[in-house]
């Protein structure tokens, strides 16, 4: 378990049943996790966007007296990030935050067995839908682009509309029995609602997103936890991709002819001088 600001506040909040308006209060402060301890309620409710009351009945469900006691507690144990490196232009930080994000990953994966699960889930579908929209469109564009090399039917859903649900309820009718998702911040409801649509229709919903205690958790069997950098104007996202290409390699062992379909691949490139290399 790595020992930064979001761990520490990760290990603090299991175990605990959250209601969803928690659910969304944790989930900012693990991404403001260097912050919150000098954060008052006011201002820790204005980012996450719920009431000031809100938090407070947060902090009683951790088992606190109220809001100043959890901050006090969090002074405590959550440790201050280093200070950054003056000589560091903000585009260095924001690598450097990732490779931070990247260490993290590394440590997680320490337990291969969360990913291993999911890599079963995910081979042993027929077909697999693969749900990714806006920011995390392309996360769901890569895995599928490269899963469908050696799974024999990948289905991208990277557009919303009314026909998101049709093209899950179609999945299923084809035998579909897990979805992945890849969930990434800011968080589209319509990808809340297709998940939900999705487990109510009997699939395993294995899902990527930027923590344990984003939106989608609850519509998810298995979260898998990848975060991302939020130093640059928009978001980076290069831990959640490669958690996305370590899926692959988990999903691969499942299937026991994907080093044939990729042989096989190879040769009509090869054969069709697809590559110029």
């Amino acid at each position: 378990m790595s020992d930064s600001p979001a761990a520490r506040l990760q290990v603090l909040f299991e175990g605990h049943r959250l209601t969803p308006t928690q659910r969304r209060i944790a989930h900012c402060m693990v991404r403001r996790a260097a912050d919150v301890p000098f954060l008052s309620s006011v201002e820790l409710a204005e980012l996450a966007g719920v009431s000031q009351p809100s938090v407070t009945r947060f902090a009683v469900a951790l088992g606190f007296d109220g809001y100043p006691a959890l901050r006090k507690h969090l002074r405590d144990v959550v440790p201050a990030e280093a200070a950054g490196d003056d000589s560091l232009n903000e585009y260095q930080q924001a690598v450097e935050a990732e490779i931070e994000n990247l260490r993290h990953l590394a440590e997680a994966l320490a337990d291969p067995r969360p990913v291993e699960r999911a890599g079963r889930l995910l081979a042993a579908s027929r077909p697999l839908p693969v749900l990714g929209l806006r920011a995390a469109a392309s996360q769901a564009y890569g895995f599928a682009y490269f899963a469908a090399k050696v799974h024999p039917d990948v289905r991208l859903l990277d557009e919303g509309g009314s026909m998101l649900t049709d093209r899950i309820d179609a999945a299923v009718r084809a035998g579909a029995t897990a979805l992945l998702c890849f969930a990434l911040p800011r968080h589209p409801r319509e990808v809340v609602d297709a998940l939900a649509h999705a487990r109510e229709a009997g699939l395993t919903v294995v899902t990527v997103a930027d923590s344990l205690f984003a939106p989608v958790a609850a519509h998810s069997h298995l979260l898998l936890p990848a975060a991302v950098g939020t130093g640059l104007a928009f978001d980076t996202a290069c831990a959640p991709m490669l958690l996305g290409r370590v899926l692959l390699e988990a999903m691969c062992d499942g299937l026991p002819d994907a080093q044939a379909r990729l042989e096989e691949f190879d040769a009509g490139a090869a054969a069709r001088g697809l590559f110029v290399e």
